[in-house]
């Protein structure tokens, strides 16, 4: 598919890849009416998914980032939006993150597609959509990528597509990305409650083995794979983790018209995270590398009604590429 020429351009504060980044959640206001489901898991867990519904026959999948939730403003603000489109939306909270602790010791991480496929089943098993959208945002982009890949074969044909916004589809080089001096304070945000997760899982659960003066001294995501994610969800190191839940090795195999917005300036990213190969070789995958926008940002500058450029060009990219009727 050809890769876009992206039109964002945003004033000059917000050309800084860490102004546009943390403009958004600190800045931003904006809030959303949910109805919560609660679904409960094969493994004797749940989920919650929040809906906001305007009686569309077409359903958009909203899947946050790294410690988000169906409250982060880029959550909120594309459901607004996709909402006054004429879309219906539903928030995925990935286990651990709707406000209340899951109940097992496994909660998430970067390829837990398992989880992504219980949850479109559940959609297409107890609701009547004709059309179902995958928007993913960070690690839930690379969730959306993975998943339309691997299940790429045997994917219902109500799911028609995806966006997938600022994702670091190559998990090992974008890890070593995120160890520079530039993310310190980006990794400190995150550690604060991740950290504070792994300790309360620890404790409901004394079979789990916890290190806890190493996760005291923890400074990169590589300590925490090794103290949590490795042992918890059976991965044999940090690197077999990044190389089997990386959605980059899956683009190709994907059928079903996506677009990945990664922007250039994206701090966290790594340039093996710009996949120009896959878009030239996929007649399905669409690439857009604005020069600026940082991680999850592009904000184009202070005036609230100039700051839907991310929500509109989701929205366009459905209506004229995976040709869903919209307002």
């Amino acid at each position: 598919m050809p890769i876009f020429t992206s039109d964002f351009s945003p004033t000059i504060p917000f050309r800084n890849s860490h102004f546009n980044t943390m403009y958004r959640p600190l800045f931003m206001k904006d809030a959303a009416k949910y109805s919560r489901k609660r679904i409960t898991t094969w493994d004797h867990d749940f989920i919650d998914l929040d809906f906001s519904l305007v009686g569309s026959e077409t359903l958009a999948v909203l899947i946050h980032g790294l410690e988000g939730s169906a409250e982060s403003i880029y959550m909120t603000s594309s459901t607004n939006h996709l909402n006054s489109k004429g879309l219906d939306i539903v928030c995925f909270n990935l286990r651990s993150c709707s406000g209340e602790d899951n109940l097992i010791l496994s909660t998430y991480h970067s390829g837990k597609t398992e989880d992504v496929d219980f949850v479109i089943n559940h959609l297409l098993d107890n609701y009547t959509y004709k059309n179902i959208v995958i928007i993913g945002f960070s690690l839930g982009g690379n969730l959306t990528l993975k998943y339309l890949g691997e299940k790429s074969d045997k994917i219902s044909p109500i799911i028609k597509g995806g966006i997938a916004v600022s994702v670091p589809i190559d998990i090992a080089s974008a890890e070593k990305e995120m160890n520079k001096l530039k993310n310190k304070l980006y990794i400190e945000v995150f550690f604060k409650t991740m950290k504070t997760k792994v300790l309360e899982k620890a404790h409901k659960f004394p079979e789990f083995q916890l290190d806890k003066e190493k996760l005291f001294k923890a400074t990169k995501f590589k300590h925490l794979e090794y103290l949590y994610t490795v042992p918890v969800f059976g991965f044999e190191s940090p690197e077999d983790y990044w190389e089997k839940a990386s959605s980059k090795p899956y683009i190709l195999a994907i059928k079903k018209p996506i677009l990945l917005i990664n922007a250039k300036d994206d701090t966290f990213l790594s340039k093996e995270c710009y996949p120009f190969d896959e878009a030239q070789n996929s007649e399905y995958f669409f690439l857009e590398t604005p020069n600026y926008g940082g991680h999850v940002g592009f904000m184009n500058s202070f005036k609230p009604s100039e700051n839907n450029w991310l929500e509109e060009r989701i929205a366009r990219f459905i209506k004229e590429n995976i040709q869903i009727p919209i307002l």
